[in-house]
């Protein structure tokens, strides 16, 4: 491969990476700054919505952005070789594109943002170049903005506070439609009649690790000769429900529902 064209890869290589990054951390960080559904661990949701926002940005400039920017370089080497401004001006222009497409001003005006910082650093990056100066700095640089600002999330967010008893209670009652629902919503027993049956059912709950619980769920049943007890258990951490065994009988009530 030639020198020249090593040298182009490699500058719209890095002009990609340092657009997106930049793009993506702004666009994070203005959400959350203006109010963000999530509260807590900021610093993680920070993380994970800069990648999606990287992954879909970096691949419309890796493939459309860089091979516009191509063409127009190729056209400015022509034709208005001194004319940087209008290098520029042209790019952000062509990226309104992707918003004129799907009809949308919003990303309209980010593609034209993205496309014009794209055309600047990329201008940027061809001057150091001509000079033999490195380009080490614009790798550096937004890799260290985005610990920056993971940092300001992370010590910034509210403390998680803690995931207790009666929070694995609460979530696993939580859901509708199953026969869950049937029992105590809170720590303790219920007692009635169903269908002539005299009828038990409590929620329990162990902790069996730091904010690890097993909710049992206890239905016993009683009517003449005819009784029994079945009993459902799930292993429950913050935001997770894993099933964790069924013991006895389904009570007779309950068949054909």
């Amino acid at each position: 491969m030639k020198p020249r064209v090593r040298s182009l890869i490699l500058r719209k290589l890095i002009t990609t990476f340092v657009t997106t990054t930049i793009f993506s951390m702004l666009l994070v960080f203005v959400s959350m700054i203006d109010g963000f559904e999530f509260v807590y661990n900021q610093g993680n949701q920070f993380i994970g919505w800069f990648f999606i926002y990287e992954i879909y940005i970096g691949a419309i400039i890796l493939i459309y952005g860089n091979l516009v920017s191509i063409v127009i370089e190729y056209l400015q080497r022509k034709w208005f070789r001194q004319r940087d401004w209008l290098y520029v001006l042209i790019l952000g222009v062509f990226g309104l594109a992707n918003g004129l497409f799907f009809q949308e001003r919003t990303l309209a005006l980010f593609g034209m943002l993205a496309a014009t910082l794209y055309a600047i650093i990329d201008k940027w990056l061809y001057k150091r170049n001509t000079k033999g100066k490195s380009m080490k700095m614009f790798i550096i640089l937004p890799i260290a903005s985005l610990l920056l600002c993971w940092g300001y999330f992370h010590f910034t967010s509210p403390t998680m506070p803690p995931f207790t008893k009666e929070d694995a209670v609460h979530f696993a009652t939580s859901g509708e439609g199953t026969v869950i629902e049937n029992f105590p919503e809170d720590i303790g027993k219920w007692e009635g009649m169903i269908e002539g049956y005299q009828v038990t059912r409590e929620t329990n709950v162990e902790e069996i690790g730091e904010e690890i619980y097993i909710v049992t769920f206890i239905e016993h049943w009683k009517k003449g000769h005819d009784m029994g007890t079945w009993e459902l258990s799930y292993k429950i951490e913050r935001g997770s429900l894993t099933a964790n065994g069924e013991q006895g009988n389904i009570p007779p009530y309950y068949k054909g529902n």
